[in-house]
């Protein structure tokens, strides 16, 4: 046996190799063939035993399938002790015992399916074949039947166990968790939901729920330690650098700047290092399929090789030519299904690392300090999560190019210096030429990427403050203005984008032009340096088949170096962001509250929010009582609600301590409103309980709102509460403190922004001494002065300190500034209110309170959610496939006379790649003479021009121009569409989705698609190539080519249609994350107070872990997993066509013919993958035009200027208002908020608008400023009907000043005068005018001083007011304009008006009464209607509503 088995080499190959007969000894059949599966199992036993003992699960039942298994291995082994199957019965029946054994530890350890046995039992079939073959034959030669027993084992390993029982299954669970290893390795489990979205559109509910080691909660319980850990470390390693060293005590500044760079540094090293440990396993398994693949790949050209030699010899067995066409075939499969394996696990790292970062990002925006938040706009965030975790995925697919292109590099021209000898070293000196270009091109590109993210940053940044304050835009019309200065910084980007993209081109047409600027650099050295160096066809195509598989990396690793590159820079702004500065949790003592103890103790100094103008608390040391209720009062910008932000931790303390007892609410100053349903806000994450939620509601006044609402506390409030007023917003944030029973309570001036009866309401029934928190200790800042009697203690702050405290009775005897304070603003009301106090009658009735209700509010909620949805509904109503429409207006933007060019030029690049391919073979099968071939320098020179007009580059860079012409002509006609939008439609859209436009969706027209456009057109013309060239050598293929083909459609369509669908999910589940982001930020400090920041990051994570699963089948679709791995065994296909219709033609075809048609036929494969990636990307992102194109269709304003008005630059001249029968409404279908209004304002008349909430005052200001149109009737002001003038043309010719006093970020100068119309000597007026110079003046850069985010409440109002004196039109309109100032700013606001605008027509909507009592008249409205009408004396006298208004607020 031993002699057979090792036999002299002589015989063997004589019988095996050298015959066209070849035949195995039947001792091998019987001992090699069967011992070699049977070494396989017992090898891979150990290992595999010690993984499933590390890695098991429950225990599995005794299915059928396991049972089968056992079965078919009992008859095996049965059959093998009878001797039956070979002559080694023992080593055969022992393998089948441990195969069965193994089974059983399977079920045990919970494994479902077996790599182990799958690949036993396969390699003991194909063992088996030559037996089976030689049975065959000799039945034929006897006469007789075929005894050869099957092996089931295979056929049932291709099918998954049953999971165990009891085990918890989620509806709709991952395939993949049932699949079997062939259905793995193969994507089936994918099938059942690609033919599911070819029948019907996906839905949410059709998706698969997250495998649990992908949720939010898995991936991100042990990182976030892990990275806290990180960070802390690098923290005290950058300190420890900044303050030790020579360089830190003489070099202050350059000390300072050292350590902010490398903190930038080494913050993104130590994220990547963190990344890479919770990750790094899963990553380099799907490397090791990476390496299996390179294994295969560079064996093909050693079987094409063969084939080619084959085909040259005349006398060689045909057997042979098909044994190396089924190696083809073989090699060119496996190499598929390594490289697919590879790219799925590393796209589901990708996934795992968008998760951890989008987690890791979020929870640090909930400790994010005040400092760190005026660094980090809501804008960048959601850059952060969208762009930069997108370029972390790539980093993750791309990265192993960096290491291994060059590797594969060096494989390549080894063996092309066995082909070559030393010419090959021509080739090597072209890659070096090649590798300076690309190197150069990727650091520039990095520089440039940086440069566009910032310009990108800048332009989020701004639009999400424009989304924010686009009703500040409008009464102002500035949108002109604000248009301009995102243009402004979209042109910018455009230009870096444009570098980039023409340095990418060159990167792409060098590397494209690779192959052949290699090979002419070889062949022209080798046949030039020596007349007897020939070239053959197997010289040649081996040769092109190798540079074929070098241009692969070459053409990888600029991409993969650029990646790199931008996932560096990526890295060190997630670093920076996530090593910001946190909230110190000892910053507040908290310690449950114990009977007869201090609610609160403090004790400290504080850096408020004023922190630039040296503004701290100091001195401040005071105990407050369980019960009491504290009032902080003092002047705008005197640290009111800074002191409540120190309480809470808010702020950073230098010194002392504040001790709490006790749960904490907290009320801010400007209410904040999640997008969700009234009792969601008020329950705020706590159980509902019936009767003490109706209290809640009675008290803060919101029960007559919830009757008036179309689903009472069911009716879902829009984004930051857009569809409510500012009272109903203050209602419910106090309604979802009082519900939650704290034990103290902190309340920033909670009844600013409701009218004066409904604060009276309030205060009685909630905060007052016979409130629902009478129990409770209450710190309250505010500048109602009419509160101050009932409050226990009175502080009163001025420049950051407690300049009196005490009670009211105290501060009033004390005869101090207090005292002289109140004498001069509140002595009528606080006398009022004091007789008014001893008495029990209530202050307002059910009657009274059932007008509590903004028109606003009666806008159905349930439709907005559906408005607000339809670019969603649209989306996935849509057909399965893209529409052809969208082609069409994607090319329309680019001209037709710019794409016809790219075409001719793409045709002209195939044709001349052709030619010289064609041109090669031709020389290939030149016939030698005298050793040598004639005319080589012509063959050489011919070869040479038609590569040169291949290489041109121009395609690539005219189709970077057209996109980017196409994407600036989207953006302005999305930024237009959205700023031309009414207030209903940003009422109705959140502004994560407008978000998500500007920023996802252009940045995929701005690369996505004419990336995608560059790569499928230079594909598909390429596949044009080899087809032409496979026919052309063997016109038979096209038999086989056609099926091939329609079957190539057929699946295509398929797998397009569900892609395209989940891209809409994916897209459509996206947006609310970047929502809750918004949200979030903008409510911070209420999260924090109230200690819900386990609940938020839970919904966070939710939404993340919903994204996610539609991202899940969508990078196993969308790069082509399920597609590739099948639509390549198609194209393998077509290469073992190429090679057996080569083989069987042997005799007519020429060598040359040969290697070019099967060559090429090898590209198929990587054509088809690349084909079908390249154009699903573009399929899924031309969607991104669909979306930014919805908003043209949405309604409209009218036209900012009509060109032919012929209205007076100085119109209005006398600022009359005259209202006909005016009639309005919010929404067609709705009721009439302002019903038959006829009014006729004088010249230089005050008016008074007064009113209970939701009686139609500010629908008056809508009206007036045309934010709504009309319904019926017309408004005129100086003569001209204003439904008859352009927008911009009334709105700037009027002036407002605001109830909500926004601010944007930019210069003072920017927010006063975005237009520079005026000079700096206006400027200042203006400001001196509005009580503002001397704070300016204070500013470091005067005028161009950033303060968006440093201005308190009170000032930002004298902003406006600025605002309103620097455009002094002959009309003003002050709807509830001081409502959250103090008493004397809105005393100097009050007293600049009567100054200023004297000569105008002034409309003011008031909640405070005394501000309208010296107004020429005063308007009363109540539910649409003019009630009353007449001075402020005369309607008291008539003792109507205007008189009961009055005695409600102390006024009479």
């Amino acid at each position: 046996t031993i002699f057979f088995l090792l036999p002299q080499k002589p015989y063997f190959f004589e019988k095996t190799w050298y015959t066209h007969t070849p035949e195995l000894s039947d001792c091998f059949q019987h001992t090699v063939l069967v011992w070699a599966p049977c070494v396989y199992l017992w090898v891979c036993t150990p290992f595999y035993c010690l993984h499933l003992y590390c890695n098991g699960q429950s225990r599995l039942p005794l299915s059928p399938l396991c049972s089968a298994k056992l079965v078919s291995r009992s008859a095996l082994r049965a059959a093998g002790c009878a001797g039956h199957i070979s002559e080694t019965p023992v080593i055969r029946s022992l393998t089948v015992v441990l195969a069965m054994g193994l089974i059983q530890w399977e079920r045990a350890r919970g494994c479902r399916s077996s790599v182990v046995l799958f690949l036993y039992w396969l390699l003991g079939v194909l063992c088996s074949l030559v037996p089976l073959r030689a049975n065959i034959q000799l039945a034929v030669e006897q006469v007789r039947e075929v005894t050869h027993t099957p092996e089931p084992g295979l056929f049932l390993s291709c099918f998954a166990d049953q999971a165990p029982p009891g085990k918890s299954v989620p509806k709709n669970a991952c395939p993949v968790q049932d699949a079997s290893f062939l259905s793995k390795i193969l994507f089936w489990w994918f099938s059942g939901l690609v033919i599911k979205g070819y029948r019907t559109p996906l839905q949410a509910e059709d998706l698969w729920s997250l495998r649990e080691e992908d949720s939010s909660e898995k991936i991100l319980s042990d990182l976030e330690e892990e990275w806290t850990s990180a960070r802390t470390k690098l923290q005290q390693e950058v300190q420890h650098l900044g303050t030790g060293g020579a360089l830190g005590s003489h070099l202050p500044e350059q000390a300072q700047l050292l350590r902010k760079l490398q903190k930038e540094q080494s913050s993104g090293f130590c994220l990547l290092r963190t990344l890479a440990r919770n990750f790094g396993p899963y990553f380099l398994s799907g490397t090791l399929c990476l390496v299996v693949h390179d294994a295969f790949m560079f064996s093909i050209p050693q079987v094409l090789s063969l084939l080619l030699g084959f085909i040259r010899e005349d006398d060689a067995p045909l057997w042979k030519g098909y044994f190396y066409a089924s190696l083809l075939f073989l090699f060119s499969c496996l190499q598929s299904v390594f490289n697919h394996q590879y790219m799925y696990s590393c796209f589901s790292v990708g996934m795992r690392v968008k998760t951890a970062v989008m987690g890791l990002v979020y929870r640090k925006s909930l400790v994010l300090t005040s400092a760190a938040r005026r660094t980090c706009t809501v804008g960048e965030i959601v850059n952060l999560v969208s762009a930069d975790t997108q370029k972390l995925m790539d980093f993750v697919v791309y990265f192993n190019a960096v290491w291994l292109a060059p590797i594969e590099v060096a494989l390549c021209l080894f063996f092309l210096w066995q082909l070559l000898g030393p010419s090959a070293l021509a080739g090597i000196t072209t890659v070096i030429l090649i590798f300076p270009l690309n190197g150069f091109i990727a650091k520039k590109r990095s520089k440039l990427q940086e440069i566009q993210m910032k310009y990108m940053d800048g332009r989020i940044k701004l639009m999400n403050e424009i989304l924010n304050g686009i009703k500040i835009l409008k009464f102002y019309a500035w949108e002109k203005a604000f248009l301009e200065q995102v243009l402004g910084y979209r042109e910018k980007e455009l230009r870096a984008l444009k570098k980039s993209q023409i340095l990418y081109s060159i990167s792409i047409a060098s590397f494209n032009s690779s192959s052949f600027l290699i090979a002419f650099s070889m062949f022209g050295v080798y046949v030039l340096i020596d007349d007897r160096n020939v070239l053959d066809a197997q010289k040649v195509f081996v040769s092109m088949a190798l540079i074929n598989i070098l241009k692969t990396p070459l053409s990888q690793l600029p991409f993969a170096m650029s990646t790199t590159m931008q996932a560096v820079v990526s890295l060190k702004r997630l670093g920076k962001f996530l090593c910001q500065e946190e909230l110190k949790p000892d910053s507040v003592s908290r310690d449950p509250l114990k009977l007869g103890e201090f609610h609160l103790h403090l004790s400290l100094t504080v850096i408020g929010k004023a922190e630039r103008h040296n503004t701290a608390f100091c001195r401040i040391s005071v105990r407050i009582p369980r019960g009491t209720l504290v009032a902080v009062v003092g002047h705008v910008g005197s640290g009111k609600s800074s002191l409540l932000s120190a309480i809470l931790g808010e702020t950073e303390r230098r010194s002392g301590s504040v001790a709490i007892k006790g749960s904490v609410a907290y009320v801010p100053q400007q209410a904040w409103i999640q997008n969700a349903t009234v009792q969601d806000n008020v329950l705020f994450g706590w159980d509902r309980k019936k009767s003490w939620y109706h209290r809640v509601l009675e008290a803060c006044a919101l029960l007559p709102d919830l009757d008036i609402l179309p689903a009472g506390d069911a009716t879902e409030i829009g984004e930051k509460g857009l569809n409510l007023s500012g009272g109903q917003k203050q209602r419910v944030s106090l309604a979802r403190a009082v519900y939650r029973k704290a034990d103290l309570y902190l309340l920033d001036d909670p009844l600013s922004a409701v009218d004066a009866h409904v604060g009276q309401h309030i205060f009685e029934k909630v905060i007052g001494p016979k409130g629902m928190l009478r129990d409770k200790t209450r710190v309250m800042a505010t500048h109602g002065m009419s509160f101050l009697y009932h409050a226990d203690l009175i502080l009163v702050l001025g420049d950051g300190e407690v300049t009196e405290s005490g009670s009211y009775q105290e501060l009033m005897s004390r005869d101090g500034a207090f005292a002289d304070f109140v004498r001069t603003f509140s002595h009528s009301e606080t006398e009022n209110l004091r007789n008014r106090s001893r008495s029990e009658q209530p202050f307002v009735n059910h009657d009274q309170l059932h007008t509590l209700v903004s028109p606003l509010a009666l806008r159905t909620p349930r439709s907005f959610s559906q408005n607000s949805q339809m670019f969603v509904s649209l989306g996935l109503s849509a057909p399965n496939q893209v529409k052809l429409e969208l082609y069409v207006e994607y090319f329309r933007t680019i001209g037709l006379a710019f794409i016809v060019p790219i075409l001719f030029l793409y045709a002209f690049q195939q044709a001349a790649s052709l030619a010289y391919s064609y041109w090669l073979s031709l020389w290939a099968d030149e016939p030698v003479v005298n050793g040598t071939q004639l005319n080589t320098d012509m063959k050489l020179g011919v070869y040479g021009a038609l590569g040169f007009a291949q290489a041109i580059f121009g395609t690539t860079v005219a189709i970077s121009i057209g996109g980017i012409m196409a994407s600036r002509q989207l953006h302005l006609e999305l930024l237009r569409n959205v700023l031309r939008s009414p207030m209903s439609f940003f009422e109705a859209t959140p502004s994560g989705n407008l978000l998500n436009r500007f920023a996802k969706e252009i940045d995929a027209i701005d690369c996505m698609i004419p990336d995608g456009l560059k790569m499928a057109l230079g594909y598909v013309f390429k596949l044009m190539e080899v087809c032409v060239i496979v026919l052309l050598a063997t016109p038979f293929a096209a038999v086989i080519m056609l099926p091939l083909a329609l079957l190539y459609a057929f699946v295509q369509s398929f797998y397009v249609a569900t892609s395209c669908q989940l891209r809409r999910l994916e897209s459509v589940s996206r947006s609310p994350i970047y929502t809750h982001f918004n949200e979030t930020v903008q409510g911070a400090s209420v999260i924090r107070a109230f200690g819900e920041q386990r609940r938020f990051v839970l919904e966070a994570d939710r939404r993340v872990d919903h994204n996610q699963s539609s991202y899940f089948p969508l990078l196993t679709s969308r790069v082509s997993r399920w597609l590739a791995v099948n639509l390549e065994f198609l194209g393998n296909g077509i290469v073992l066509s190429a090679a057996v219709l080569s083989v069987m033609g042997k005799d007519t075809l020429s060598p040359g013919i040969v290697g070019l048609a099967v060559s090429h036929s090898l590209q198929v494969t990587g054509i088809l993958s690349w084909i079908v990636r390249s154009w699903t990307d573009v399929e899924n992102n031309i969607v991104s035009v669909e979306r930014v194109k919805e908003y043209a269709d949405t309604p409209k304003e009218a036209e900012w200027a009509l060109e032919d008005s012929s209205l007076s630059p100085s119109w209005p001249q006398a600022g009359t208002i005259e209202f006909r029968d005016y009639g309005l409404q919010y929404r067609k279908g709705l009721e009439l908020a302002l019903k038959g209004i006829s009014l006729h304002v004088h010249e230089r008349e005050k008016i008074g608008i007064v009113g209970r909430t939701g009686a139609g005052k500010s629908s008056l200001a809508l009206g007036i400023f045309r934010i709504l149109e009309a319904a019926k009737g017309e408004i005129y002001i100086d003569g001209i009907n204003i439904a008859e003038l352009g927008l911009h043309d009334l709105r700037s010719r009027i002036t407002i000043i605001p109830q909500d006093p926004v601010l944007f970020s930019g210069s003072l100068r920017m927010n006063l005068d975005p237009f520079d119309a005026y000079s700096d000597e206006e400027v200042w007026k203006a400001l001196e005018l509005a009580h503002l110079k001397n704070f300016v003046s204070g500013l470091p850069d005067k005028l161009n001083y950033e303060l968006a985010c440093t201005v308190f409440l009170g000032q930002r109002q004298l902003v406006c007011l600025a605002r309103a004196l620097l455009r002094k039109t002959r009309i003003l309109v002050l709807d509830e304009a001081t409502a959250a100032v103090d008493l004397e700013t809105d005393a100097l606001i009050q007293s600049t008006i009567r100054s200023q605008f004297e000569d105008c027509a002034v409309l003011t909507i008031a909640h405070r009464l005394n501000t309208v009592m010296d107004y020429t008249k005063v308007i009363v409205m109540d539910k649409g209607h003019i009630v009353e009408m007449d001075s402020p004396s005369n309607l008291i006298a008539q003792s109507g509503q205007f008189y009961r208004m009055c005695r409600e607020a102390g006024l009479v």
